[in-house]
């Protein structure tokens, strides 16, 4: 289908809104009471350092909630105080924040249910309004949608955005779309709607092993069940990789799609030669500011001597996870949970290794004097900080003034 054509209609229905309701200052209001913190703001004031007792808290110089996470944060709780007695659905999690998307469902939100791995978009009526979250939406859900003649409030972050017009221009050539991300993340899963053609590419092993395929060939067989679920219908390595463009899921690591990039860059130049290099590579840049000035100040805490780190956001947080991968890296002892209750009397701790399951980790916190390291992820409240610091400091036995 013409995804263009589409999505400029539906942007000119009066049943679509991408810019809130008008209550602007009201809600700005609600949400500095419920997600930001003054502990957090004195702790900024104070060169990003905290030092009460025995512990010390450093915390990264940009974290938490970026601009798009709170843009779709306020459009929701706007869409509530517009729409005060219709039934509010999201096609997903507003964001990936557990605490925010209960504050949904504590406003009367539903989320759209999935059965049999499906959404279940049966449940929307006519009169009802569809919040379309922070990740987007895939095209598919989208003409659901507006067949339904429902109201349809969109609070894509404008970087997803971005990456779906670079999406386009690969379509446009009849190039295929190598998009740097999770295949089963709602992102990644909205961005590939809009190509027609596509790869998705985990990390830069798989990028190794696809430039490989490029300039040597090898086992088609193999190399479609390497990347089964991560590829476009009729997908066929020894006709769609003569063109290709680069995209990526906005919260991957920054470094490790720019290592794609250039790898990708390398090899279809060695395979058609400098002067035909645009006729077979695109690339635009589309790394998410705030991803990248998220994991650049984490890159500035390990200049801080760190005993450990803790690192705050939803488990299934793509850029949360890629900076616990950077603390991992660095050799530094990390533990990543979702909000403050994950931190359990007598020491222990509830949190996510970097690729398993849940696990509760005992004597996590040094006895004597700590360094601890902090950050959160781009769908992370200040509040959420805040709670986190002070179970800390209570576990050392300190009462924050």
């Amino acid at each position: 289908m013409d995804t263009k054509a589409f999505t400029r209609a539906l942007k000119k229905s009066e049943n679509y809104n991408r810019k809130g309701f008008g209550h602007g200052e009201e809600v700005a209001t609600v949400m500095q009471s419920v997600y930001q913190s003054n502990l957090i703001q004195q702790i900024r004031d104070n060169d990003y350092t905290l030092q009460k007792g025995d512990v010390t808290i450093k915390l990264a110089k940009a974290f938490g909630f970026c601009w798009g996470v709170e843009r779709s944060v306020a459009i929701a709780y706007e869409t509530r105080q517009h729409f005060p007695n219709q039934q509010i659905w999201i096609t997903y999690e507003l964001i990936h924040n557990p605490s925010v998307n209960q504050d949904m469902r504590d406003m009367k939100v539903k989320f759209i249910p999935v059965i049999d791995g499906k959404k279940d978009f049966s449940v929307v009526g006519d009169n009802d309004v569809v919040i379309l979250p922070a990740f987007g939406a895939s095209i598919q859900e989208m003409q659901i949608l507006k067949e339904k003649n429902c109201q349809i409030v969109d609070t894509t972050c404008p970087w997803v955005s971005k990456v779906w017009n670079s999406v386009e221009k690969h379509k446009k050539k009849k190039f295929t779309s190598i998009i740097h991300g999770k295949y089963s993340h709602a992102e990644t899963i909205a961005t590939s709607s809009f190509a027609d053609k596509y790869l998705i590419v985990l990390n830069k092993s798989q990028a190794e092993y696809i430039c490989n395929y490029i300039l040597n060939g090898g086992n088609r067989d193999e190399f479609i069940d390497k990347f089964k679920n991560a590829y476009s219908e009729g997908f066929d390595p020894d006709l769609d990789l003569e063109q290709i463009g680069i995209a990526n899921q906005t919260t991957m690591l920054k470094s490790e799609t720019e290592q794609i990039g250039k790898l990708l860059e390398r090899t279809m130049m060695k395979k058609y030669g400098p002067d035909k290099l645009n006729e077979h590579y695109q690339n635009f840049n589309t790394i998410c500011d705030a991803t990248q000035e998220r994991q650049d100040a984490m890159a500035g805490l390990f200049d801080e001597k760190l005993d450990l780190m803790v690192v705050i956001g939803g488990f299934n947080s793509s850029n949360t996870t890629h900076l616990q991968e950077m603390a991992i890296e660095n050799g530094i002892p990390s533990y990543h949970i979702d909000g403050a209750n994950r931190i359990l009397s007598g020491n222990r701790i509830e949190h996510k290794p970097l690729g398993s399951e849940v696990k509760i980790s005992e004597g996590w916190l040094p006895e004597g004097e700590v360094v601890v390291g902090v950050t959160s992820g781009a769908s992370t409240p200040d509040k959420a900080v805040e709670d986190t610091i002070n179970k800390i400091l209570a576990m050392k036995l300190v009462a924050v003034n």
